[in-house]
């Protein structure tokens, strides 16, 4: 590690900590040409690979501003999103993978959710899943309800033939800004 003050190319760890949960180390060095001190801090990269083929690294803040939109008038505070934000990060983490599709932090965001608040969850599947009739959102809703009966939950959202042709490129129908629908009408609200 090369010294921020002096540019010397070695440095000393003088003290290393677990920070942010375990998630990251924080490590104090010194400098042997200088004796400055400086601090650094050392995660794990974890890469997103977009549905464009395009990769970012992986973001916890944009995970709450997708949920967000979900969560919009829902009884939802930031820190439970912070907290849903983590969990999604540790379940995609858990795999163990450097790089991680898209289309898995959507998977990894619904169980989470769902426990969270359930309008929200069928707002974000709606828009995730690309419902695209009512029966998709009957089927979503029964399986909440078979939840709560005690048969189990059941991951699996429901998709129409009709649903995969629903988004544009980016995952966005009508519903939440993307292109116009078929009938013309703006995603504008």
């Amino acid at each position: 590690m090369h010294c921020p003050f002096c540019r010397h190319a070695d440095s000393r760890v003088i003290d290393s900590r677990t920070a942010e949960d375990g998630m990251s180390i924080r490590r104090r060095r010194q400098c042997p040409s200088c004796g400055r001190r400086f601090t650094t801090l050392e995660t794990s990269s974890l890469t997103v690979v977009k549905r464009s083929g395009a990769t970012e690294a992986f973001s916890r803040d944009k995970v709450v501003a997708g949920v967000r939109k979900a969560c919009q008038g829902r009884p939802v505070s930031d820190d439970d999103l912070a907290l849903l934000a983590q969990q999604v990060e540790e379940a995609v983490r858990a795999s163990g993978s450097a790089q991680i599709d898209a289309h898995e932090i959507g998977l990894a965001i619904l169980g989470p959710l769902r426990d969270l608040d359930e309008v929200a969850y069928l707002r974000f599947a709606s828009v995730y899943s690309s419902f695209a009739s009512l029966e998709d959102f009957e089927a979503a809703i029964g399986a909440l309800r078979a939840g709560h009966d005690g048969a189990g939950t059941d991951d699996h959202l429901p998709t129409s033939d009709t649903a995969a042709g629903a988004a544009d490129g980016a995952g966005r129908t009508a519903a939440d800004g993307g292109p116009e629908d078929q009938a013309g009408r703006s995603g504008v609200r």
